[in-house]
């Protein structure tokens, strides 16, 4: 039996993630900090989640559609 010791959490990748892509993208694109609520460019929380029983690929693809959509909606008031 083998078991895998994770190096980071997903809160530790997920902030890494964050941080190195908002980054590049205000690097990038400096004049997108001046349209954003307080500077910031990703929101506080994030979705993780597995697959499994319950839980399927389809169910995941569906969650960030709605999300995606959402985003797009509110970006669209500026």
């Amino acid at each position: 039996m083998c078991i895998y010791l994770a190096r980071y959490s997903i809160v530790k990748v997920v902030g890494m993630l964050k941080g190195i892509s908002a980054g590049v993208i205000f690097k990038e694109y400096p004049e997108v900090k001046k349209e954003l609520w307080g500077g910031e460019f990703w929101e506080d929380g994030y979705f993780a989640r597995t697959v499994g029983d319950k839980v399927t690929v389809e169910l995941i693809r569906k969650y960030i559609k709605h999300h995606r959509n959402r985003k797009a909606k509110q970006l669209k008031m500026f």
